[in-house]
């Protein structure tokens, strides 16, 4: 099969290395890719928001299946043009994508199909948002209604704190037209695990879960990123406790969305969090999460594409998602900076140590040609470009380092093993992952 990824971060790196693994593929394009990605396709120069060209690549190239990595295009409603062309591809559509394209929306979704989320108000004005706020007990949560690439979120830990948030939200408009309106509610106290879901509109399978990690510092310090690391499987998550959140959020989501006569076709990650109270939704993305995909993908027990086509073809009934007894750990190396202000264009050095040459048999797994679990590291790249033939920096997020082991602990030791061979300016990571 011919296959059409959109996106260029690690997430994709990862859904490329799984795809890269599927006999039936034949012919991989990235679109736009990375320096990753490179080496297991053919990167294509087309944005992830060009929705109407990347339509357009596909019927031209004959594309058998495209598979959405990034929400973005998602929410552009990326489905339309690809259809218009009968041209098969993997996404919810952009009718289904309220549910991270707005919190106040997925909230109301919540709040009407009972289940289990945090109590909340949104506004639109400052004053009415910051009276609000005040008669809440602290910390509180802001959020962001749109997308804001997973910085959307912010913790107050006072009414001081919260009001200068929503100055930052609503006034000076820090994520544009996406904090013009935002949600405040109460800060859940528990344990967070993110929950991974297929579903081809009729039927839906777990497909794993993943603990992220997303503030910047050790300890859980720091303003919130994207995702600065990740361990799977979640080693206090038994099989009671997600059995109760199948029950009391998973299964209803879907039966609330079949209410609301909505199909959803794709990947469903669901943001929870463990309390004394049992699970609620923090939030919902409509893909895979990042950095959760890197660490659930080598964990995989079966082929990824054919997990697509099960998808595209309404058979996911007869799919069977088996995991790998397997633990992984994921570390981001970031710029400098991140996630405000960092610099690009810094090369990368350490990486041939780690890669080895082509056909060469070795234990470390970096570029995708050998198989998922033989050994012990991986290497997926995020904001990676190729300049004059060198690795260079390119985003906030620039790599992920993968361990794998029998343990979390052993999972953990190898990548920090890995990580201590690589170097750019400006490189930062948190110790403590999956610690």
């Amino acid at each position: 099969m011919k296959i059409l990824l959109i996106g260029s971060g690690g997430r994709e790196h990862a859904l490329a290395w799984g795809l890269a693994q599927s006999p039936k593929l034949s012919k991989l394009y990235i679109a736009p890719g990375n320096a990753g990605t490179a080496q297991l396709g053919q990167n294509i120069p087309i944005g992830a928001e060009n929705l109407s060209e990347l339509a357009q690549f596909a019927r031209r190239e004959q594309i058998d299946l495209t598979i959405v990595g990034p929400e973005a295009p998602i929410v552009a409603g990326i489905r339309d043009p690809f259809e218009r062309e009968n041209l098969k591809i993997i996404a919810p559509t952009q009718k289904a994508s309220f549910l991270e394209g707005s919190k106040v929306q997925a909230k109301a979704f919540l709040h009407k199909h009972g289940i289990p989320t945090a109590r909340h108000a949104s506004f639109t004005d400052f004053g009415q948002a910051a009276a609000f706020a005040q008669t809440m007990q602290t910390p509180l949560v802001i959020k962001a209604d749109g997308l804001a690439a997973g910085k959307g979120v912010a913790i107050a830990q006072t009414h001081p704190e919260a009001e200068q948030i929503l100055r930052d939200f609503i006034i000076s408009k820090k994520f544009g037209a996406a904090s013009g309106r935002v949600v405040i509610e109460d800060f859940l106290v528990g344990r967070e695990f993110s929950l991974f879901v297929a579903s081809d509109g009729v039927s839906w399978r777990l497909l794993g879960a993943a603990q992220d990690y997303k503030r910047l510092l050790d300890g859980d310090c720091g303003p919130n990123t994207g995702g600065i690391g990740s361990i799977s499987p979640v080693p206090w998550l038994t099989k009671e406790m997600l059995d109760e959140t199948v029950r009391k959020i998973v299964a209803p989501t879907f039966e609330a969305l079949r209410a609301e006569n909505i199909g959803y076709e794709g990947i469903l990650y669901f943001g929870l969090i463990w309390t004394e109270n049992g699970p609620y939704v923090i939030e919902y993305n409509v893909r895979f999460g990042d950095p959760e995909t890197q660490v659930l993908v080598p964990r995989f027990d079966f082929d990824l594409l054919e997990l697509y086509r099960a998808i595209a073809e309404r058979r996911l009934e007869r799919f069977e998602t088996k995991l790998k007894p397997l633990s992984t750990v994921c570390v981001v190396l970031a710029s400098g900076g991140y996630p405000e202000q960092y610099e690009r264009g810094c090369v990368i050095e350490g990486l041939e140590a780690l890669t080895p040459p082509c056909g060469h048999p070795s234990p470390v797994l970096t570029d995708g040609r050998g198989a998922g679990g033989e050994g012990h590291l991986l290497v997926f790249h995020a904001g990676t470009a190729l300049k004059d033939g060198t690795v260079v920096t390119a985003g906030g997020r620039v790599l992920n380092i993968i361990g794998f082991g029998s343990s979390v602990s052993e999972a953990r030791e190898r990548a920090y093993a890995a990580i201590a061979q690589i170097r750019f300016q400006g490189m930062h990571y948190r110790r403590d992952i999956g610690s």
